[in-house]
């Protein structure tokens, strides 16, 4: 079993910045990509950035220039770096990996207020 463990939300004015973490522990498995994404209230749970196995990355086009997803050395740990942020990025920010299963982490909250 795969456990991820996600960190760094928190309430923060607009304009702000947060870097959430997410740490992968448990059976080692084959991962091919892993990505943050967020469910923000009354809405769907939307894909935010994604980084492969082999760096490239992907971010939704409200994200892009402000927020950075990474990979931590030996690459058990996640990042996203999130600058100028604003109050519609309020949401729960889910880590995700992803390999022949996909596996969610719990989840952490993310206010901007304005």
């Amino acid at each position: 079993q795969v456990h991820l463990t996600e960190s760094g939300g928190g309430l923060v004015q607009a304009g702000e910045s947060l870097t959430l973490s997410c740490i992968r522990t448990g059976v080692a498995v084959r991962i091919n990509t892993m990505g943050w994404y967020r469910r923000a209230p009354g809405k769907e749970r939307e894909l935010v950035a994604t980084i492969s196995s082999v760096g490239e990355t992907t971010d939704a086009d409200s994200v892009k220039g402000r927020f950075t997803i990474s990979e931590g050395s030996p690459g058990n740990t996640l990042y996203l770096k999130m600058n100028s942020l604003k109050p519609s990025d309020t949401a729960v920010y889910y880590c995700q990996a992803a390999g022949c299963l996909e596996y969610w982490g719990q989840g952490t909250q993310v206010t901007v207020s304005s």
